[in-house]
């Protein structure tokens, strides 16, 4: 139980600060890009998830 607890806090944090890095290089469509990422991951919809990791790639290497 103490694994899943430390996993979820680390999964958590990596999230935080991917967010943050997307706002500040990329503004509101970088973390709308995450969320559809996230929610593409957890609908197990991977074509959403791939897509929309492909177009947050391709605007990171632009910023």
């Amino acid at each position: 139980m103490g694994d899943m607890l430390l996993v979820q806090l680390c999964w958590g944090i990596t999230r935080l600060t991917l967010g943050m890095l997307a706002q500040t290089r990329l503004g509101g469509f970088g973390v709308l890009l995450l969320l559809v990422i996230g929610a593409g991951i957890r609908a197990r919809r991977a074509g959403l998830a791939a897509m929309a990791a492909v177009l947050f790639a391709l605007l990171m290497v632009q910023a």
